[in-house]
């Protein structure tokens, strides 16, 4: 497959798996372990979606973490996330989906272990930005407030925060369209909301300016605009993988996933570099 790198000053391309050049070239030697994949799902679904691209990663050998995002706030999750990748005792490639790009964004900044962000149609937020700042500042999409409830039970508390779901007779349009009825039917009514304040959330520091990145966009996306996908993408002189696929790109395209997953963690392998060195070109 042919790729795409770009960085602050030019434009190349390379074939999948090989290394960026423009990489540092400080190494920790051979005894290294490799480097373990921890994934992040987003709003809507759970760690459960990550199934088949778990099984893929893991056939070739990998180890594979995929820890429930909480969906609370932003701040939140990323501790969270932030947790887990302390107890890893190996370099980590952090993956995030849709709103899980914001989380591993947020948490990998001071983590010394995560070697590279691997991006699935996901937020990479800057610094002082959100979730509604990207969807605000491009075209609207679908998924508008008019196909979002907040479906929480009478008994909960007055007062318990918001929490957002997709109606479930527009979950396939919006969030699966390149996924059968019959998938999409059990999707929409165990979806996990999420906390309306982490739409608004702003992030810190991005992980991102300082770690190797890669971007799967999803060109049929009707959540999270594929231009704004791309603005993102481009921003983090990240490594673009252009996928035809819905939202739910890890359900109908696991293959094209994983292997940019394993690109990720090949290139982390080739450098034996556990501090995931700073891009040419980044900030």
């Amino acid at each position: 497959m042919l790729v795409r790198s770009r960085d602050a000053r030019r434009i190349r391309t390379r074939f999948a798996g090989q290394p960026h050049p423009s990489e540092a070239s400080d190494v920790h030697g051979p005894t290294s372990p490799p480097p373990t994949v921890v994934l992040v799902h987003g709003a809507f679904t759970d760690a459960s979606s990550w199934a088949e691209v778990i099984r893929l990663l893991r056939t070739d050998g990998l180890t594979v973490l995929a820890p429930a995002n909480p969906l609370r706030g932003l701040t939140q999750d990323a501790s969270y996330i932030r947790s887990v990748l302390r107890q890893i005792a190996a370099p980590v490639v952090l993956v995030g989906h849709g709103y899980g790009g914001a989380v591993i964004t947020h948490a990998a900044t001071d983590a010394d272990n995560t070697v590279a962000l691997c991006y699935i149609a996901a937020f990479g937020l800057d610094a002082g930005e959100c979730v509604g700042d990207i969807t605000n500042r491009f075209a609207p999409m679908p998924v508008t407030e008019a196909n979002l409830t907040d479906a929480r039970p009478a008994r909960f508390p007055a007062g318990l925060e918001s929490e957002l779901y997709i109606r479930q007779e527009r979950f396939r349009q919006v969030y699966a369209a390149d996924l059968s009825p019959r998938v999409t039917d059990v999707l929409a009514v165990t979806q996990r909301p999420i906390a309306q304040s982490a739409l608004s959330d702003t992030s810190g520091p991005p992980a991102w300016a300082s770690k190797p990145s890669w971007y799967a966009i999803a060109a049929a996306d009707q959540m999270l605009n594929p231009i704004a996908q791309r603005f993102m993408a481009q921003r983090m002189a990240a490594t673009e993988h252009l996928l035809k696929a819905s939202h739910a790109v890890v359900l109908s395209q696991p293959g094209a996933v994983a292997a940019m997953i394993q690109e990720a963690v090949e290139h982390a392998t080739d450098r034996g570099d556990g501090n995931g060195g700073k891009r040419l070109g980044s900030r």
